[in-house]
């Protein structure tokens, strides 16, 4: 539930939405993302955070990370930490579940609501402390896909739940070949 006179503020786990995205067979239009919530109250700011491979000479995020920022998202990056696993295969670490609570606390007595893209049950602390601020806090996540991408504490615990797959004809595209708007795959490691 949505109120035209309340300030929002989106917090989008890139990573996170991108495979929750993939899983249900499309791509986020992000124009469209933006737009519709603006349409549903007033869209103070519309934070995404992704870990970046710096170390790549090229990125295939680095197009859509460009794009965000020249439209209205406030970026936030950190670059993503490579190593092997015990197995030797090469895995890519970039959690940015901190900086994106860390903002959420700070940004939280300036507006009536947040909504959180992302089904990481890690959030479920920040929900709590959120609404205990007098903040509503809706997720956006999926049930639909094998497995569901929302930890069933994060649902119960959000004021609202927004299934993504019921987005998709609003903010959704099909997905493309080409890797412009693709979001690497991060070990979600402690």
């Amino acid at each position: 539930m949505f109120y035209k006179d309340e300030r929002l503020a989106l917090f989008i786990d890139g990573a996170n939405l991108y495979s929750a995205a993939k899983a249900l067979g499309f791509d986020i239009d992000y124009k469209l993302l933006r737009s519709e919530f603006m349409r549903r109250g007033k869209l103070l700011r519309a934070f995404y955070y992704t870990a970046l491979l710096e170390n790549e000479e090229y990125s295939p995020i680095r197009p859509l990370v460009d794009w965000l920022h020249y439209n209205g998202f406030n970026m936030v990056t950190k670059p993503a930490k490579e190593f092997t696993d015990s197995m030797g295969r090469r895995k890519v670490k970039g959690n940015m579940d901190i900086e994106l609570a860390v903002d959420a606390m700070e940004l939280a007595p300036h507006v009536d609501h947040i909504v959180i893209f992302s089904g990481d049950g890690d959030f479920r602390p920040l929900i709590e402390s959120l609404q205990r601020q007098g903040v509503r806090v809706s997720v956006v996540s999926t049930i639909r896909s094998q497995p569901p991408m929302i930890a069933d504490e994060l649902r119960r615990q959000a004021d609202n739940f927004i299934e993504l797959n019921d987005l998709k004809d609003v903010i959704g595209r099909p997905p493309r070949d080409e890797p412009v708007s693709r979001e690497p795959a991060f070990e979600d490691q402690d």
